[in-house]
């Protein structure tokens, strides 16, 4: 028999009047960027996030109720587009996937589509192998994507960054008929990737795990790099053309050589929780007009104009 106090619980999170209230006080208390930055980043990030990944996958009844509950006082979660909306434990919900038609690719070829539902973040020209990740804090693309050569060819090129919630839809998609040439995965660390931390942390994006996923464009031949980057409570990219059985981290940091051919808004993987992706696209792509920093965007909206020349 479940506990009465249990019990309690459970009605209390199920109480709408009562969750907005909590959450709207909880947000007010982490929007605080100490204690914001505090309770996310100054605990054992590993260990929380190995933590994470075991306790998420728990199938029992009570404690996926429990932990599911718990989390919507954090996030504004909408599952009015999941394929499903039961779900076996909290993995099984971060990890939803959608129903048909609910993001659909733009058809433009001349468009390069958002990989993932995202909130748009830092935005520029590649200068010098540096990029920003916010204004005034820079990053070297070279220890981004742990590869000299690949940075120097995205020299003068455009990037955007893409960085998913909590509550966001956590697959990721082709922005445009591809083929993947390699995948570079570079283990790391497990910082939170939010505004705040960013704010404090240098070369955040460099520190953390994260996979280079070099592709050329069919029809093209543009060479636009995706770099999936994990964070806290996320330490596992999985990626769909790999096999998604394939734990990126039980191998360690490597190059793996692969031929995979995707249609746009095809699947290309998923993050086990919310995080980022940077977008990395030769010179003469520039940001669709609709596109701005602090904007939302969702997988499949378009996301990058490529050249003129290109488009015709």
């Amino acid at each position: 028999m479940v506990p009465s106090s249990v019990v309690n619980i459970l009605l209390f999170l199920h109480e709408a009047d009562a969750m907005a209230t909590l959450r709207s006080t909880l947000a007010r208390v982490a929007q605080q960027e100490d204690i914001n930055f505090l309770l996310t980043n100054r605990i054992p990030r590993r260990l929380a996030t190995r933590f994470i990944g075991w306790f998420g996958r728990i199938e029992n009844p009570v404690v996926r109720g429990l932990s599911i509950g718990l989390w919507r006082l954090f996030a504004d979660l909408d599952l009015s587009d999941a394929r499903k909306t039961s779900f076996r434990s909290l993995h099984d919900l971060f990890i939803r996937e959608l129903k048909p038609g609910a993001r659909l690719a733009d058809p433009d070829p001349a468009v390069l589509a958002s990989p993932s539902d995202a909130i748009v973040g830092a935005s520029g020209t590649v200068k010098a192998g540096q990029v920003l990740q916010v204004k005034g804090m820079p990053y070297s693309l070279r220890d981004l994507l742990g590869d000299e050569q690949m940075a120097v060819a995205h020299e003068g090129g455009a990037y955007v960054t893409l960085r998913l919630t909590s509550a966001m839809y956590h697959r990721f998609h082709a922005p445009h008929d591809l083929r993947v040439e390699s995948v570079t995965y570079i283990s790391g660390d497990t910082w939170n990737v939010n505004p705040i931390a960013l704010r404090r942390i240098e070369q955040l994006f460099c520190r953390n795990e994260r996979a280079a996923i070099c592709t050329v464009l069919c029809g093209t031949g543009h060479r636009v790099t995706l770099v999936p980057v994990a964070a806290i409570l996320v330490a596992s990219i999985r990626l769909r053309f790999l096999g998604a059985s394939l734990d990126l981290r039980q191998g360690g940091a490597r190059q793996i050589s692969c031929d995979a051919g995707l249609r746009k808004g095809e699947e290309m993987g998923w993050f086990e929780h919310g995080s980022t992706i940077i977008l990395f696209a030769p010179a003469g792509f520039r940001l669709h007009d609709a596109v701005r920093e602090g904007g939302t965007i969702r997988a499949g909206q378009p996301l990058m104009h490529l050249p003129s020349e290109a488009a015709g």
